[in-house]
């Protein structure tokens, strides 16, 4: 293995190493249905109610938490996942490229917005653990990853320097709030969901991959920070 620094590769969860139909599915179809039978209203009434919820909270922390939405909505959103575990799954060349990072020598951190217990049921269903040093909720920080604090308080928890680190995550203000912290290798991910269709290259602000396997040639770019990155 090369001399040569390689950076710390964070990964986000939900949309990045995971297919996030599996939360399209829980939000914006499942829940929707019991909260309007749980409730005795439509589902386009209960589709309206939600997504003015959804709305209020939009990239802030109790966005994240099932608790949260259990006590708002009066459905048990834990157990509603639990209910539809199966449907979690990886995206493509998740395992190749973890197995290869790993393979190469490459220190992989797990970070996501995802509650303790959503990132539990992920794991239960899905076992990255072996492939990360450092996994890491939202929940655990008391920030959304949206936020300069989140980053701020993972380096005093997790210290690691911000310009030998790269982080992968499908949502744009995660990025330019690590980008504001002083993370610049910076990748986005252009299908989350196989329910819905690819975003074009064009209409993202990052550097972006659809193809988890992708990553591997980013790596010895000399794009990305003059970061010697070798993986001889």
């Amino acid at each position: 293995m090369s001399d040569c620094i390689k950076p710390i590769i964070m990964f986000d969860m939900d949309g990045t190493l995971l297919d996030l139909a599996f939360d399209d599915l829980i939000w914006n179809h499942q829940l929707p249905e019991r909260h309007a039978a749980t409730h005795q209203c439509s589902l386009e009434q209960s589709h309206h109610t939600l997504h003015e919820f959804y709305q209020q909270h939009k990239h802030t922390l109790l966005w994240y938490s099932s608790k949260y939405w259990t006590a708002k909505v009066g459905v048990d959103v834990l157990q509603l996942q639990a209910d539809f575990q199966h449907k979690i799954a990886p995206r493509q060349g998740c395992f190749e490229l973890l197995k290869q990072l790993k393979a190469q020598g490459y220190r992989c951190w797990l970070v996501t917005n995802a509650d303790r217990a959503g990132l539990q049921l992920k794991l239960e269903n899905v076992d990255l653990s072996p492939y990360f040093e450092v996994m890491v909720s939202s929940e655990d920080i008391g920030y959304a990853k949206e936020f300069v604090e989140f980053w701020q308080i993972l380096q005093q928890q997790h210290p690691f320097d911000s310009q030998h680190a790269m982080l992968i995550d499908d949502t744009t203000p995660v990025l330019q709030g690590a980008e504001k912290f002083g993370i610049q290798q910076l990748v986005t991910i252009r299908q989350p969901s196989s329910l819905k269709a690819a975003r074009h290259v064009l209409e993202l602000e990052y550097p972006s991959i659809n193809d988890l396997t992708e990553l591997l040639p980013l790596l010895t770019q000399d794009q990305l920070k003059d970061v010697d990155v070798k993986t001889a």
